[in-house]
This record gives structure tokens, C-alpha cells and sequence, in this order.
């Protein structure tokens, strides 16, 4: 008898995982750059975040531009020039990217090193739209689940390692510098990492070029036609550029340049004060005075242009939140021209995902200021590296421990399996760090954290509607623990965003795409467009850092979590309304 079952390719399998690596490594990495930027360039913390904002953004706009060439020419793209071709043409194109800031970082200019990002993502756009399905053409279908998964641990092994990796570059071999070093420190090194990451993505480029015997995962099937969907997310983007536009004059404003040059007055007479002698009392007196004087004057032109600030970036959040509530109910009259966005649970799960992602971002991408606080550490920008390769580790430890659902192995098995796997990955985490010369004694209370993540994983049965309850449930504790102490509690809290986080895309990717029928992989195409959401969030509770402080600004993340708590909630019922089951559907 002939054995049929088609063998996996491993050699192509494992180049394929390197470009996973990747998207994970860059991600993660960021977080570093955004506490070491605003310090290198003098920036405020919602400029800081652009870093996410043009990197998610870029996620969003890969996409559209795809389905829009993709409704123009009646075909998709991505199908028709073949899986792999695709990952061939976003790989250069992230080593443009990578180009882009090697001259940028040469050339220390801020918007050049946002251009570079940017670049890199649209690469990484395209790269992540053909690489899930490129990856179960490479062996037996009824085993690409597997390896799909295996694509999803290592990048989140690549979150764990990205940010020591790029503190490594930034900030040498020194455990600490202080943020005032940090405005001299040569970025030399930083050249030299993405010198060969632009290299490695070349080099992966050409392997999967050269390789004869990789399937090219060509179609010429027809796109499905929605007009009225493309035409919405056209406006939303017109919109959401409109919105934003107005953010960053105020930057140009001559409001603006007053408030930089009344902080450097104070800047100013702050140093004098530390430099009198105690006995000048007098002197001391008057120089109090004008600095009362001066942030009076401060606050009376700072306020109102935050507001105005923060006005503009609550109206690009309704433009996007606003865009996919119009269509939700709209479709409803009307299904023709719509294609998957008429179904409910795809739109409301496109929230759902702008949600999560915005919300899994922007824990990380803040946790550099908050630890700079006094409640958190006074920890310098090169001190929290540790604690952000935990955070991104988290969702390493609840993705690995995802992934055993995905083997048949037997039930006792996999419950040992969905025990052990979360503390081999905690340790991974500690030794990795160790590696690096980091203190983890701080950290290694947290795996009281973990315990409760596996006991999340028991209760939620692998049962997509049950697991994002859950998981979403204790997201929201963990933010009202941390939003309501400091120090170390809390400090573990906001991490376990990231155990929170760590399981949530599966689910919210199969509750959203069930009964979508030959609309599918149009549907899979929005939710990835919705990666949107790590480019607005972030910035958002930035700029609300600005206004509250950033212990306070967690409020959005918070925000996030009860409405991915109310989809898992509503969704069961609108599959329902529809006669699917959701009960016996596993992540």
C-alpha cells in the first residue's frame, strides 16, 4: 500500500520560522528604543510612542493597499503572485527598511528612524499575510496547524530575545546608564544590528528564492467583490489622516515652541538651585519664586494645547471605532457589496482585535516610563530591559502552553504538558536575561503569576468563547491591581497584561471567522489590517501619560480588556442567531 501522506519540508519549514523570528525580535525591540529615544531626542511621551505608531500603522496600510490592488485587478495579489514570491518581495522589502535606519541612525534624524520602521513593517505586512498559509503547504494539511504554531513560538521567542538584543546595542555591556549618558552614548552598535538584520533578511530572501522545491502557492481564483468594504476603509483612512494631521502641528505651533522654552528656564533654574550654597538663603528664595512663576506660565499655555492634542487623537479613535460601527450596521439592511464585513462577528471581532492588539502594545511600550516613577524603581532607560523581555516572555509562556492543544497527544498528557510548558518558558526567560548579566531576583515572585495563567488555561477548557472570558477577566483584575498599588504588586500586575494578552489572538481570530464560508480569507485579510490598533492605542495612552501621568494612563489598557470581556460575551450570541455552535469549536 502506498504511503500518500506528503512529508514536510523542514529545511524550507525552518527558514520560514527565521522570518516569524523576526516579526517578533523588531516588535519586542521597540521597546526599548521608545524610552531610549524620548531621552536621545528630548521628546514628550506620546512622541515616544510614534515608534508604534509608525510601525502598526504601516501593518494596516500593507494591508489595504493589497486588497485594493487586489479588488482593482479582481485577483489577490498575494495569491497570485504566490506565497512564496510574497515573502521574497516583503523580506527585500524590510531590508529597505533596515536600510532606511542604518542612514537614519547615522544621520541621528528621529523621522528617519520612523520612515525606516515604517518601511520595515510594510515588508513585515506582507510577509506575515502569505507565511501562515504559506506554512501548511509545506507538509501534511492535517498537520500545518502544528507548524503554524511552531511559527507563533518562535516569534514570541524572538519577543524574549529582541529586547536584550537591542539594549545590548543601545547600551553596551554597562548595566546602568543614566538617562542623562544616555544623550552621549555612540549608536554605533545600532548600526551594526541592523546592518545584519537587513543582511539576514536578504539572506532569507534569496534561500526561499534559489529553493526549487518549495511550492508556490499560486491562485487565480477571483476576489470576492465589496465594494461598500473597500470604500469604508478608504474613508476611515482619509479620516483617521485628517484627524491625526492637526496632532502634529501642534508640535510646529508657536504655543509649542513657548512651552519647550519655558521648560528649559526651568530646566535652567533648577540646575542654579542645586548649585547654591545653603547659606544663600535669599537667592534661593527668589529663584523659587520665578520657577513658580514660570510653571504657572507653563501650565496656562500646556493645558490647553494637551487638550487640544488629546481632542483630536479621541477623534482618530472614533474614526476607526465609528467606521466599523457604521458598517456593522449598515450591512445589516443591505449584505450586497459588503462581502465578509456583512457578517457581525467579523466586524465586531475587528474591534475586538484592534483592541487587543492596541492593548498588548501599549502595556509594553509604556512599562519604560512607568518603571521610571518613583512608585515603580527610578529605573534608568537601561534598567528595564529585563522587565520588558518579561513582559513580551509572557506571552511566550501563554503561547507555548497554547500550542499543546494543537498535538494529539493524549488527555493526561496534555495536562501535564499545559503545567510544565509555562514554567520551562519562565525559566527560559530568567536564564536568557541571566545570560545578559541581568539582576532577575525582582522577577522570580512572578511565576506566582504563571501559576494563575495555568490555572486560567484549565478553566477555559480550549474553548475559544470560554478562553477569552477568562483570559480577558483576568487582563481587567490585573489592571485594577495595578492601577490601584505600586511597586512590586503592581509592577507584576501590568507584566500579567502579557499572560493576559498571550492567548487571545486564536480566539478572537476563530470566533470572528466562523460562518464566514468563501468570504474567509477576506475576512482573515481585515482582522490583520486591525494590527492598526498597536499604532493608535499606544499613542493615545501617551499622550494621556502627558495630561495624568503615566501610573493613571494604564486606564486605557483597562478599557481595552472589557471591550475584548463584552465580544467574547455578545459574539456566542450572534453565532448563535446564526445556528453555529460555538461550544465544541477548540483554539
Amino acid at each position: 500500500m502506498t504511503n500518500n501522506v506528503q512529508k514536510t519540508n523542514y529545511p524550507a519549514l525552518y527558514t520560514l520560522i527565521v522570518v516569524f523570528f523576526f516579526w517578533g525580535f523588531i516588535a519586542a525591540g521597540n521597546n526599548i528604543f521608545i524610552p531610549f529615544c524620548k531621552e536621545y531626542f528630548h521628546l514628550d511621551q506620546f512622541q515616544s510612542q510614534l515608534i508604534d505608531f509608525s510601525f502598526y500603522t504601516a501593518y494596516y496600510l500593507g494591508g489595504l493597499l493589497l486588497f485594493t490592488f487586489g479588488m482593482l485587478r479582481g485577483k489577490d495579489l498575494v495569491t497570485f503572485w504566490g506565497y512564496r514570491k510574497s515573502i521574497i518581495f516583503g523580506l527585500l522589502f524590510s531590508a529597505l527598511g533596515a536600510g532606511a535606519m542604518i542612514l537614519a541612525v547615522e544621520a541621528n534624524v528621529y523621522i528617519g528612524m520612523l520612515c525606516g520602521l515604517f518601511i520595515m513593517a510594510l515588508g513585515f505586512s506582507l510577509q506575515q499575510t502569505a507565511a501562515n498559509p504559506f506554512a501548511i503547504l509545506l507538509g501534511d494539511p492535517k498537520t500545518g496547524a502544528s507548524r503554524v504554531n511552531l511559527g507563533g513560538g518562535i516569534n514570541s521567542l524572538g519577543t524574549t530575545i529582541g529586547p536584550l538584543i537591542v539594549a545590548f546595542a543601545l547600551f553596551g555591556t554597562t548595566a546602568a546608564v543614566n538617562d542623562e549618558q544616555i544623550k552621549t552614548l555612540s549608536l554605533d552598535k545600532v548600526v551594526l544590528l541592523y546592518s545584519c538584520v537587513g543582511f539576514l533578511f536578504i539572506a532569507a530572501a534569496c534561500l526561499f528564492y534559489f529553493s526549487k522545491k518549495l511550492p508556490d502557492g499560486k491562485s487565480t481564483e477571483p476576489i470576492e467583490k465589496s465594494t461598500k468594504a473597500l470604500t469604508t476603509l478608504i474613508i476611515m483612512t482619509v479620516l483617521l489622516f485628517l484627524s491625526l494631521v492637526p496632532v502634529f502641528q501642534t508640535y510646529k505651533s508657536v504655543e509649542n515652541d513657548k512651552v519647550i522654552q519655558i521648560e528649559k528656564q526651568i530646566n535652567s533654574k533648577n540646575e542654579e538651585v542645586k548649585s547654591l550654597s545653603y547659606v544663600d538663603s535669599i537667592k534661593l528664595e527668589n529663584l523659587q519664586s520665578e520657577i513658580a512663576t514660570l510653571k504657572t506660565d507653563l501650565q496656562t499655555i500646556k493645558v490647553p494645547l494637551e487638550n487640544k492634542r488629546m481632542m483630536w487623537l479621541a477623534i482618530a479613535l472614533f474614526v476607526v471605532l465609528g467606521s466599523l460601527a457604521s458598517a456593522y450596521f449598515r450591512s445589516r439592511n443591505k449584505t450586497e457589496g459588503w462581502g465578509a464585513m456583512q457578517y457581525p462577528q467579523l466586524l465586531l471581532g475587528m474591534i475586538a482585535l484592534f483592541m487587543y492588539v492596541g492593548v498588548e502594545v501599549a502595556i509594553g511600550s509604556n512599562l519604560g516610563e512607568l518603571l521610571k516613577t518613583p512608585d515603580f524603581g527610578s529605573l534608568q532607560a537601561s534598567e528595564i530591559t529585563p522587565y520588558v523581555s518579561m513582559y513580551w516572555g509572557s506571552m511566550m509562556i501563554g503561547r507555548w502552553a497554547g500550542a499543546i492543544s494543537a498535538f494529539q497527544f493524549s488527555a493526561n498528557k496534555k495536562r501535564l504538558l499545559t503545567i510544565l510548558m509555562p514554567f520551562i518558558a519562565f525559566s527560559v526567560i530568567i536564564a536568557a536575561n541571566t545570560l545578559a548579566n541581568y539582576d532577575m531576583s525582582q522577577l522570580y515572585f512572578y511565576v506566582i503569576c504563571v501559576v494563575i495563567q495555568i490555572v486560567a488555561f484549565f478553566v477555559s477548557k480550549d474553548k475559544p468563547v470560554r478562553t477569552l472570558v477568562v483570559f480577558s477577566a483576568f487582563g481587567i483584575l490585573a489592571l485594577l491591581v495595578g492601577l490601584n498599588t505600586t511597586g512590586t504588586v503592581a509592577i507584576y500586575a501590568f507584566l500579567s497584561g502579557g499572560l493576559a494578552c498571550s492567548i487571545m489572538w486564536p480566539s478572537i481570530f476563530n470566533l470572528a471567522l466562523m460562518g464566514l464560508g468563501k468570504y474567509t480569507a477576506q475576512g482573515s485579510a481585515f482582522l490583520v489590517m486591525m494590527i492598526l490598533g498597536g499604532g493608535i492605542i499606544p499613542p493615545i495612552q501617551g499622550k494621556l501619560a502627558d495630561m495624568i501621568g503615566i501610573h493613571w494612563s494604564y486606564l486605557i489598557s483597562l478599557v481595552c480588556f472589557i471591550y475584548i470581556l463584552f465580544y467574547a460575551i455578545i459574539v456566542k450570541k450572534v453565532l448563535q442567531k446564526q445556528g453555529i455552535s460555538v461550544e465544541e469549536s477548540n483554539n
